[in-house]
């Protein structure tokens, strides 16, 4: 405490330093760091129109009621006119009708037809919307509000997320919100830097801290996370990103004679950074573990103690083991992965790089996370790849700033792209496709069938089955969503779900209809010898052939076919889809519809969780695709996608800080000669 001023401050503890914990945290944001503020560009995009057009977005079209009374009034006080488009009414009148006022206005509503005056005072619709995104008892109005705010840096702590005397706090000048912002290489060179900068005293009590702190970035820099920052939202993390911080956190550990498994540890990472994975899991192994790894990365197949293939095929033509043993003897054998393995089948470079349409897209200054004011060019009409080292800025420039921008643009999307300056040849584009690895549908009643909306035509031919005309039963008799042909024990679903205490919740197949879905009635009902849960249970590859001569689903089972879904279920539920075959299967109800030749498709890693011979596969339905005059935008690491492109924008030249910039563009072969290029020193192996 001061004496003189009597100003006293609390004794510091490790919860100053916590944004979780009520003694650190900011309270105006709750130690978020952001705070959601009303978007003005959401509540009135298209300041061309007018209010009676619904141009304030929240009231929607002129309706009779008091609030658009009341804002007429408001306006006629202000000498505007409602009919006039948003641009040409005045600041004044515009502030009090967003913001309010606390000046009282006189107007006419013509409540009780006598033409009385009142004076009235407006909240404003600004104040409206931030009043019901506080309404706790109302979660309609909450989900209203929602869509008309926008998070913005806490104007308290400025996205430091502490309160400002735990800010006060400083060591080498730079408190801990700052040191948080470092990325883990900054991190590593502060942390080394300390040692010298401390007192005699200083650097007794921080001995053991600096020592475990040096050894944990160690282990995230050994496993490729070096672009990462401390204060990274785990949310915007992938999911090869968080499994390489848990094995992080295993490997610190340093316990021994335990089993791990990893599936797809080498998601979202580079070609560069693939060494260092190999030794993290090396490491692990030599102290006495056994590390089991489900993956499709070469390297890392080349770089294991043993492999075991699985096949042959996939589904139900897979499902045993078909080849086993060290690197050395699996390159003997004759199975597809050793095949490509050995490289005695390849993906095969095309013979011409396509040139485009002659029209390109031009992004100019995305300024983006770490995007370094980026100039990025894409030539419509070809399979353009956009690769680069992990963190270098990709996801920022493509899924973040190029998206959403084409998003506005066609869509009137409410998502705001990040910070650029321009952008031309928007008008050689009418459509824009975003194809993702996230699940069809949250729960088992999702599938295949139901996504790309072949199954209303299934339940129609099955409705229009003589015997079913008989009985009377129409369409909605043939939907498991439906009460009347479906078991009402597990309504539909096939499932019951168990609610376990303590336990995540479990599904087991219903005990009345065995998992069929339908009442025995229902499947009475058949169609070449099939009931339609027989139809649901079949595999796509069986259903072509089934249905070829409907061509209303013989469409579409055929897309799902050619995209390489043969083994997978038309009623497949869609929880059991892994992130690929999901991402196959929007791919497939685009190529079902009718394409106009100037979309643009953007597909992210689409190749995680692909064994060589399905991104083969996966290849040939996007050149397909650019064939027909679209244009597809891929972000990807996989050389065997990166070589068969048409044109390439390599990002880096690092990851985080030190990325963020354009490195090298044009052809791989143009990419592979670039000495800056990181990619192309990869690239150059693969053009042999």
């Amino acid at each position: 405490m001061c004496t003189t001023t009597g100003i006293s401050y609390e004794e510091p503890s490790p919860n100053t330093f916590s944004f979780n914990s009520p003694y650190g945290a900011c309270p105006y944001c709750k130690g978020l760091g952001v705070v959601k503020e009303p978007d003005l560009l959401k509540i009135i995009p298209d300041k061309t129109k007018n209010i009676i057009d619904g141009a304030i977005v929240p009231l929607g079209e002129y309706k009779d009621n008091y609030t658009f009374k009341l804002i007429k009034q408001i306006l006629t006080a202000y000498k505007q006119n409602i009919n006039h488009p948003i641009e040409k009414i005045s600041k004044e009148a515009m502030d009090f009708i967003l913001f309010g006022s606390e000046e009282k206005v006189d107007v006419n509503l013509d409540f009780d037809k006598k033409n009385k005056s009142y004076t009235i005072q407006f909240d404003g619709v600004v104040n409206q919307i931030k009043k019901s995104l506080e309404d706790s008892s109302s979660d309609a109005l909450q989900n209203w509000a929602e869509n008309y705010v926008s998070e913005v840096d806490c104007p308290e702590c400025h996205g430091a997320r502490l309160k400002k005397e735990s800010l006060w706090f400083k060591l080498d000048n730079q408190n801990i919100s700052e040191i948080a912002r470092f990325d883990l290489n900054e991190l590593d060179a502060w942390v080394k830097s300390l040692d010298k900068k401390l007192s005699k005293n200083q650097s007794i009590i921080a001995k053991d801290i600096l020592k475990e702190l040096d050894d944990r970035i160690g282990f995230l820099l050994n496993v490729g996370l070096n672009y990462l920052s401390l204060n990274r939202p785990t949310g915007s993390l992938s999911g090869g990103e968080s499994q390489r911080i848990r094995l992080a956190t295993q490997i610190g550990s340093e316990l021994q004679g335990i089993t791990y498994i990893l599936d797809e540890p080498s998601i979202g990472l580079h070609q560069r950074d693939n060494h260092r994975l190999i030794n993290a899991l090396r490491n692990l192994a030599d102290i006495g573990n056994t590390v089991l790894v489900v993956e499709h990365d070469k390297d890392i197949m080349l770089a294991s103690d043993y492999i075991i293939d699985m096949g042959p095929r996939a589904g139900a033509h897979g499902g045993e083991i078909v080849a086993q043993g060290t690197p050395k003897e699996f390159l003997k054998l004759d199975t597809t992965t050793s095949k490509y393995l050995a490289n005695k089948i390849s993906i095969e470079i095309p013979k011409k790089r396509r040139k485009g349409n002659g029209h390109s897209l031009k992004l100019k200054g995305a300024s983006g996370n770490n995007l370094k004011n980026v100039n990025l060019e894409i030539p419509l009409g070809t399979f353009t790849c956009i690769t680069g080292v992990s963190g270098s800025g990709k996801s920022t420039l493509i899924n973040e700033t190029l998206y959403p921008i084409l998003n506005q643009h066609i869509y009137r999307s409410p998502f705001n792209p990040m910070p650029y300056k321009s952008i031309d040849g928007l008008e050689f584009v009418d459509k824009v496709i975003e194809i993702d690895q996230s699940p069809i549908g949250r729960t088992p009643r999702s599938n295949p069938a139901t996504y790309v909306k072949m199954f209303d035509a299934i339940r129609n031919l099955y409705a229009n089955i003589p015997e079913a005309k008989i009985r009377g039963y129409k369409v909605g008799r043939f939907s498991f969503n439906v009460i009347g042909g479906r078991c009402e024990e597990c309504q539909g679903g096939g499932m019951k779900l168990i609610e376990m205490n303590f336990l995540p919740d479990v599904y087991v197949e219903c005990p009345k209809c065995l998992g069929r879905r339908y009442n025995r009635e229902t499947l009475d009902i058949k169609y070449k010898g099939k009931s339609i849960y027989d139809v649901l249970d079949m595999s796509i590859e069986d259903a072509a052939h089934f249905f070829e001569h409907i061509p209303s689903i013989y469409n579409k089972v055929k897309t799902l076919n050619d995209v390489g879904l043969g083994y997978v279920r038309l009623g497949q539920a869609a929880t059991t889809l892994s992130g690929g075959e999901a991402q196959r299967v929007k791919l497939s109800e685009e190529l079902s519809k009718r394409d106009t030749g100037k979309t643009i498709y953007i597909l992210d890693e689409p190749t995680t969780g692909l064994h060589f011979e399905d991104i083969r596969v996966l290849l040939d339905v996007l050149q397909k695709l650019v064939d027909k005059g679209n244009t597809v935008v891929v972000i990807e690491h996989n050389l065997d996608v990166v070589k068969v492109a048409d044109y390439i924008v390599d990002l880096g030249p690092e990851g985080g800080r030190g990325g963020g910039e354009i490195v090298a563009t044009g052809t791989p072969e143009e990419v592979a000669k670039n000495k800056k290029s990181i990619t192309g020193q990869f690239l150059k192996e693969e053009l042999k």
